[in-house]
């Protein structure tokens, strides 16, 4: 027994005990009420920037659907302009303008 005790070193049994200290004492403190209130609040902070991040993002898909929309038209302009023999795209737009001004037809004055 005393071969045991002999070889046994009193720093890292010393580290051993002060880790099993302060992990107890830890879970004390991670398990209080008080540290539950920040968990709380950290919580909610997350979800508030969640909210802000969401936002932005729809924003951003919004803004892109647009964009795609928008190529999109210009591109079958741009098509439209070489099947009618425009060089120009600022003619072939000015042109395309004034077919749908005829089409719309006399604008409604709603006062």
């Amino acid at each position: 027994m005393m071969d045991i005790l002999e070889r046994l070193d009193a720093k890292k049994a010393g580290i051993f005990a002060a880790g099993v200290l302060f992990g107890t004492a830890g879970v004390k403190i991670l398990s209080s009420k008080d540290a539950k209130r920040a968990y709380v609040a950290c919580t909610a902070a997350v979800l508030r920037a969640r909210g802000c991040v969401m936002k932005t993002v729809t924003t951003i898909q919004e803004n892109a659907e647009d964009i795609y929309a928008e190529a999109v038209e210009v591109n079958k302009e741009r098509a439209a302009a070489e099947d009618l023999g425009y060089e120009d795209r600022s003619e072939a737009q000015d042109s395309f303008k004034e077919v749908a001004d005829r089409e719309a037809g006399p604008e409604k004055d709603d006062r």
